[in-house]
């Protein structure tokens, strides 16, 4: 043996002494048993391929026991099995020989091609049920895919109370946390899913344009903030929590040309963002132009588009809106037709639709579908349209009898395209508004939903939460949603329980609070009871007290009786009794001999001038009728 290893293995069992004595047990340096995997998942195929063939033989002896000749038509596929597994045995003990060194090779039994256990009894159609159940399911569910109806969320639906008059405007940010309502109250109310709980409660409520009514609100493409189109001449736009961002400029009603003043001059019909750009936004109006506006420059707008009649003259428009892409701009007035422009080029319109509409009816909403190749209009006399724009001269299709009394009624597209929905109006108490919907292919009316016992103005499919909010006329924002198919939304406010309100007993005064009064006038607020009790007692009106004499010059606008001071010598002789019961006439007469005697006023500036007083001398009979009673004489 060679010395070298010798020494090594004493070194080694010397080592192996070290380490017992300090851990505490022996064995180290010993190799590890190694298990062939390979054997081992051989020898159990084996044992379950002869388990098999046990069971398979004995259930065979039973069959040919009680069926007779039925087990021998049994027997022969039995027989193959139990050939086939005893070959599919050897070619796999061949195969494990030749190929058990690899490392390639699949570890464990073959997976067989057939199924492994025991046939199925005849008759036995479990396993062809289940997969002909699963596939109706497959064939409903292909069914419910290709059936656009069956994805409308309509099973549930929460309302939310904006007033009492017409929501004539519904906006809902991209994400779909936040909706905000305008209507002909002038109210602006905002709404969040998430903050809200089952008393389903607006978080804010303003009236950005004081006593114009609220035609139209959109969140922009980011959401961060809110145009707000209403009856004046001027468009604003606001942040996400309600405070002004910019208004736009009015411009000169004077001017003739409305190209050359810097903003609308009339009442705003309608306005929407732009799809890509998010500064960017467009507004109508009765002034007859369609102007484009831009969030930074409030001064002045960007671009202005004038729609005219095929005579050249000035039509009012009463919708707008931009194309998927952004880059048309289409505008339907009152004319009954619809023009669409070029964004880059205002002067000559691209399509031009001369009698979309009946003339005179205003169109109320136009709306491209998600392709951008439709575009859908609702017209004002009861009708909706769908036009392709790469052949603009007639409708594509046209649904008839949808009344419309509103000039803000909405239509829209479903998010997969397929579907189209309006609204439909009633006069008070007489039916109940609609939401219908269309198939965008056939134009069939498909589905139709019962809003309320009035028009259903407004209408929106979101297509992230894939819920639907219809604006009324009696002043309700109603949502539709499924629990299932949509997303978000109301599903988060519907959960939350409404919360309690804290009842706290305070005993209060009322008082009489004077807007703008000096501090000196404002009473204090009562702190505490003992305070008040002290104070009072300090006051002798309240505590009844009498009130002393007065001593000295005097206190409090009381005058001493015996006072030294001007003011109380004037009270003093206020307070005399200074009337004159003496004749008038008398008192006047007093003064007549001393003014014959010596004039001084009058008399000396006619001394030279002034004539002698001659007086006829009167008779007896004269004097005797003086001295006649005064009765005599009336008697005569």
């Amino acid at each position: 043996m060679d010395p070298s290893r010798v020494e090594e293995a004493s070194d080694k069992m010397s080592d192996d002494a070290e380490m017992a004595s300090v851990m505490g047990f022996s064995g180290f340096g010993k190799k590890a048993r190694t298990f062939d995997l390979d054997a081992i998942f051989e020898t159990t195929r084996r044992t379950a391929v002869e388990r098999s063939q046990r069971v398979l033989e004995e259930r065979e002896k039973e069959d040919m026991e009680e069926e007779g000749e039925s087990s021998k038509s049994v027997k022969p596929p039995v027989k193959a099995a139990a050939a086939a597994s005893s070959k599919q045995e050897t070619d796999s003990s061949s195969d494990s020989g030749s190929d058990s060194d690899s490392d390639s090779d699949v570890i464990g039994p073959p997976v067989p091609d057939e199924l492994v256990g025991p046939p199925l009894p005849p008759g036995y159609t479990g396993s062809t049920a289940h997969s002909d159940d699963d596939d109706d399911d497959d064939d409903e569910e292909a069914d419910d895919e290709d059936n656009p109806v069956k994805k409308i969320p309509d099973t549930h639906e929460i309302t939310l109370q904006h007033g009492t008059r017409t929501v004539s405007a519904l906006g809902l940010d991209p994400s779909g946390a936040r909706l905000v309502t305008g209507g002909y109250d002038y109210d602006v109310r905002f709404w969040d899913f998430a903050g809200m709980d089952q008393s389903l409660q607006a978080f804010r409520s303003l009236q950005p344009c004081e006593c114009h009514q609220i035609n139209h609100v959109q969140y922009s493409v980011t959401g961060d903030v809110i145009l707000v189109i209403s009856g004046n001449a001027q468009a604003k736009v606001l942040d996400r929590d309600g405070f002004n961002v910019m208004e736009c400029v009015k411009g000169d009603q004077y001017i003739v040309d409305m190209a050359n003043t810097k903003g609308h001059t009339a009442m705003l019909n309608c306005g929407c963002w732009h799809p890509k750009m998010k500064e960017e936004f467009m507004t109508c109006s009765n002034d007859g132009t369609v102007r484009t506006w831009d969030v930074n420059s409030e001064k002045k707008h960007k671009a202005v588009f004038k729609p005219r009649s095929f005579q050249g003259k000035k039509v009012t428009p009463t919708c707008c809106t931009y194309s998927r892409d952004g880059k048309l701009i289409a505008a339907g007035c009152q004319d009954g037709s619809i023009q669409i422009w070029d964004r880059n080029l205002s002067v000559h319109t691209k399509f031009h639709c001369k009698q979309a509409h009946t003339p005179g009816s205003d169109p109320s909403c136009l709306a491209f579908s998600y392709d951008g190749v439709t575009l859908a209009s609702r017209g004002g006399d009861d009708t909706l349209k769908t036009w392709d724009i790469r052949n603009f001269r007639k409708p594509v299709n046209v649904a008839t009898g949808l009344p419309n009394n509103f000039t803000m009624t909405d239509c829209c597209f479903s998010p997969d395209d397929k579907l189209i929905l309006t609204g439909t109006s009633v006069k008070k108490d007489q039916g109940s508004g609609k939401l219908v919907f269309f198939d965008r292919a056939s134009f069939q009316k498909v589905y139709e939903i019962e809003v309320t016992n009035a028009s259903a103005v407004r209408c929106l499919w979101h297509p992230k939460l894939n819920q639907i909010m219809v604006g009324t006329a009696n002043g309700l924002a109603k949502v539709y949603y499924d629990p299932f198919k949509s997303h978000r939304g109301a599903k988060l406010c519907v959960v939350k329980s409404q919360r309690k309100e804290k009842h706290t007993e305070v005993l209060t005064q009322d008082y009489i609070i004077t807007p703008h009064a000096l501090p000196m006038f404002r009473e204090a607020r009562q702190r505490s009871t003992r305070k008040q009790l002290e104070k009072d007692r300090l006051d002798p009106k309240k505590s009844n007290k009498p009130e002393p004499p007065v001593s000295g010059p005097g206190r409090g606008g009381r005058v001493a009786a015996h006072g030294g001071t001007l003011s109380s010598f004037i009270v003093k002789n206020i307070a005399l009794d200074k009337t004159d019961d003496s004749d008038p006439r008398a008192a006047i007469l007093r003064h007549a001999k001393e003014a014959s005697e010596n004039p001084y006023w009058v008399a000396p500036a006619y001394t030279e001038t002034q004539p002698e007083p001659l007086f006829a001398e009167e008779s007896e009979e004269d004097e005797e009728a003086e001295k006649e009673p005064q009765w005599k004489k009336r008697k005569i």
